[in-house]
């Protein structure tokens, strides 16, 4: 699994944009670990891999200042968001790197259209961004509340789609994640958080008040994934059960991204040609 030219045939079944058009959640089982490397040992030790991989580009994407790569990790509670990023880019120098965690809009970003938060927030030149959730918690959380109806989704569909579209072609490489986890891990992850009291601070009431919407949930993230998955932007369901297998998943996915950008240091200058410090 560690060969590029093989990726692919792990990557294609999660590749929802290469589905038909009855793409459904229900046909990806949560549980699998299509990238393990068959042991815990290996799993750690491919993941340090990728890591220094990911360094070696990330340096490169910020001395070069000209491409960006979007990173969007989008889940339900306790998918391990924020498990993804700090086993995934232990490795990888901050200098660069931005991690941008969305929450319910503010009065102030409520008062603009959906998308104002979040192109503010977008990848500069030479910077490898990561959404923390992210633009589809407005198409996720309003739809499951009734906020928005059937026609307000569908035009925030074409909006992403539009808005996504726009970063690409000024040089953005986005990688879509949606980690997928089964009912019952997630019933499992949060009565560890309650049960240990130094995991109180993880745990918010409004956790089981989203669980109880879960099937809502899934529908919503059904469609979204569907309407919004495209060859440049492309949605990929990472199985999320297995928290190691989680982080080689979304590893693998990065560092092929980012290898495929080409990305290089700048050209050396002549005017230091044979200079010598005294």
């Amino acid at each position: 699994m560690a060969k590029r030219a093989s990726l692919d045939d792990f990557l294609v079944p999660y590749h929802t944009s290469k589905k038909a058009a009855g793409f459904a959640l229900d046909a990806f089982d949560p549980a699998k670990k299509p990238f393990t490397q068959g042991s815990k040992r290996g799993d750690r030790e491919r993941l340090a891999a990728l890591g220094a991989a990911l360094d070696a580009q990330q340096e490169r994407l910020h001395t070069q200042r000209r491409k960006r790569v979007l990173l969007v990790l989008q889940g339900m509670d306790t998918s391990g968001k924020d498990g993804t990023v700090r086993a995934v880019f232990r490795e990888v120098d901050p200098l660069g790197l931005r991690i941008v965690p969305f929450k319910a809009p503010t009065p102030l970003e409520a008062a603009h259209d959906f998308l104002w938060r979040v192109h503010a927030q977008a990848p500069a030149a030479g910077e490898l961004t990561i959404f923390n959730r992210s633009h589809y918690e407005d198409v996720l959380v309003p739809r499951v509340l009734g906020a928005i109806d059937h026609v307000e989704c569908v035009r925030r569909y074409r909006q992403i789609r539009q808005f996504e579209e726009m970063l690409v072609e000024s040089g953005t490489t986005i990688v879509k994640c949606f980690l997928h986890i089964s009912k019952g891990e997630q019933r499992a992850r949060l009565q560890a958080r309650i049960d240990d009291p130094d995991k109180h601070w993880k745990f918010d009431i409004s956790d089981l008040d989203a669980r109880k919407h879960w099937d809502a949930y899934q529908s919503a993230y059904r469609d979204a994934l569907a309407a919004t998955s495209a060859e440049h932007a492309p949605w990929y369901v990472i199985p999320s059960n297995s928290k190691p297998h989680r982080n080689l998943m979304i590893a693998e996915l990065l560092l092929r991204a980012m290898t495929d950008m080409e990305l290089d240091y700048p050209p050396p200058k002549p005017e230091l040609a044979g200079v010598k410090i005294r």
